[in-house]
C-alpha cells in the first residue's frame, strides 16, 4: 500500500491517480480517519507521558496528603488510556482498510485509458501464420489428438476443470522444463511452492481473499487460500525480514498450480483453455533496491520475450493502459500471442513493477552498507510461462493440414501425430 504521509502530501496526484485507473475509492473518508487516528494517538501518548512522570514523582519520599492525589490521577489515567487505546485501535484499523484500498501510483509513461482495449501496443515479434486450410482452434485440435478431456473434468471437479492426456502431458511438462532452464540461465533460484497461503500473505501482496470480487478459493474454517500465482508464495517468502544490500537483487522462479474462481467468465473469450479454474505456471519474482526497479523491469520482459522467440510464436508487447493495471501495479508489461483459433492475440504473460506497495504490507526492507536505518525493496513478478496459455499458442499456430501438429525443436519432444 502507499505510504499513509504520500497520501496526505500528494492528495490531488492520488486523486487524479484513482480516476485514471477508473476506480472509486472515498479518499475524503481515508485523510478522516486518518485524522482521527493521529489525534487519539496523540491523546494515547500525552496520557503514557503524564502516567510515566507520576510514577517517577512517586519513587521518592512523600507525604501521603501529596501522593494520593497522585494515585488517584493515576488510576483515572489508566482507566482513560484502557478507553482511548480501544478507540484508537478502532481508528487506526478504519484507516488502514481503507488506506489498502488507494492503489499504487502510475509511472508517467503508462497509457490513459480505461480497459485493455486502449493497452499500447510497442512493437510485433514474428508473423502470424497462413494456413492453407481452415485452421481448428486448440479444443477441436486437442480433441481430435485425443489431448484432454473436459467432460471428465467437469464430471470429478466442475466446469473449466480438466485432465490433460498423451502427448499433452509431455508437452506440459516438457514446458515447464525448458522455462525452468532459462530462468536457471538468467540467474534465478528456483522453487516448487506451495499451493497454499495464508490471507494475511494475499492481503499483503495485494490480491483480495474475501468478498464478492474476490478470484480466490479460500479453504473453509482456516486462514487459508488456494494461490492464484506463485507471485503470492514467492513475494511472502521474505515477509518480515531485513536483506542486506549485498544481496540485492534476489530473483526467485516459482512453479505452481494456480487456481482462480474466473467469476463471470463465460462465453468464446474463455472457451478451453484460456480462462480456466486450475492451471499451471512457472512464474519470476525479483527483489531490488528502489532505483533498479525499472532496469529489472525491463530485464524481465526480455526474458519472457526470449521464451517465446525460441518457441518461435508470434508475439506482441503492450503496455497496459491505467484502467487495466491491477492496484499494486506501477506500470505493466504483457505479452500476447497470436491465436489463430481466436483470431487474435491472447495475453500470455504478465510483467509489473510493483515498486514498494508489496514490500510496505509485508514489511520487507533491505539494510544499506554503513547507512543508518532500512529503506523498503521494490517487488516485481513476471510471468515465465503459463502453461495452458503457452500450449494453445503451440498447438494452434503448429496445426498442419495433415491434422499434425508441429513442435519446436528447443522442447526435444516429436510432432504430435493424428491418431
Amino acid at each position: 500500500m502507499l505510504d499513509m504521509r504520500d497520501i496526505r502530501e500528494r492528495q490531488d496526484e492520488v486523486r487524479e491517480n484513482i480516476r485514471n485507473r477508473g476506480m472509486e475509492i472515498d479518499l475524503d473518508a481515508l485523510l478522516a480517519a486518518d485524522e482521527d487516528a493521529r489525534r487519539l494517538r496523540g491523546e494515547l501518548d500525552e496520557i503514557r507521558r503524564r502516567r510515566n512522570e507520576i510514577s517517577g514523582s512517586m519513587k521518592g519520599p512523600m507525604k501521603p496528603e501529596e501522593r494520593a492525589p497522585l494515585v488517584e490521577e493515576g488510576r483515572q489515567l489508566k482507566e482513560r488510556e484502557a478507553e482511548v487505546e480501544e478507540r484508537y485501535r478502532a481508528a487506526d484499523e478504519l484507516r488502514r482498510s481503507l488506506q489498502s484500498q488507494v492503489p499504487n501510483f502510475t509511472h508517467p509513461d503508462a497509457p490513459l485509458g480505461r480497459d485493455d482495449m486502449e493497452n499500447k501496443e510497442l512493437r510485433v515479434v514474428g508473423e502470424p501464420p497462413r494456413f492453407d486450410f481452415k485452421p481448428l482452434d486448440h479444443v477441436d485440435l486437442m480433441e481430435r489428438l485425443d489431448l484432454v478431456d473436459f467432460e471428465g473434468g467437469a464430471k470429478v471437479a466442475g466446469q473449466k476443470f480438466y485432465y490433460l492426456k498423451n502427448e499433452a502431458v509431455l508437452l506440459e511438462l516438457a514446458l515447464m522444463q525448458f522455462a525452468s532452464r532459462i530462468l536457471r540461465e538468467e540467474g534465478f533460484t528456483m522453487f516448487i511452492t506451495p499451493d497454499l497461503a495464508r490471507r494475511d500473505i494475499l492481503d499483503g501482496i495485494g490480491f483480495n481473499p474475501r468478498g464478492e470480487s474476490t478470484q480466490i478459493y479460500n479453504i473453509e474454517n482456516s486462514d487459508l487460500c488456494l494461490v492464484a500465482t506463485a507471485e503470492i508464495t514467492l513475494g511472502g517468502l521474505l515477509s518480515g525480514e531485513i536483506i542486506e544490500e549485498e544481496r540485492l537483487p534476489l530473483l526467485y522462479g516459482g512453479i505452481s498450480h494456480c487456481f482462480r474462481t474466473e467469476a463471470g467468465s463465460a462465453g468464446r473469450e474463455s472457451r478451453g483453455l484460456y480462462r480456466v479454474h486450475q492451471f499451471s505456471k512457472v512464474e519470476m519474482f525479483a527483489f531490488t533496491r528502489p532505483e533498479d526497479s525499472a532496469e529489472m523491469h525491463d530485464r524481465m520482459v526480455s526474458i519472457e520475450e526470449r521464451i517465446y522467440t525460441e518457441l518461435g510464436i508470434p508475439y506482441r508487447v503492450v503496455d497496459i493502459c491505467t484502467g487495466d493495471l491491477g492496484a499494486p501495479a506501477y506500470r505493466k508489461f504483457d505479452l500476447e500471442a497470436w491465436m489463430p483459433g481466436r483470431e487474435r492475440w491472447g495475453e500470455i504473460t504478465s510483467t509489473s513493477n510493483c515498486t514498494d506497495y508489496q514490500a510496505r504490507r509485508l514489511d520487507i526492507r533491505y539494510k544499506e552498507k554503513g547507512a543508518k536505518g532500512t529503506r523498503l525493496v521494490h517487488m516485481l513478478n513476471g510471468t515465465a510461462i503459463a502453461l495452458s496459455r503457452a500450449m494453445i499458442a503451440l498447438l494452434e499456430n503448429g496445426q498442419r493440414a495433415d491434422g499434425s501438429i508441429s513442435l519446436p525443436k528447443c522442447l526435444g519432444l516429436a510432432d504430435i501425430q493424428p491418431r
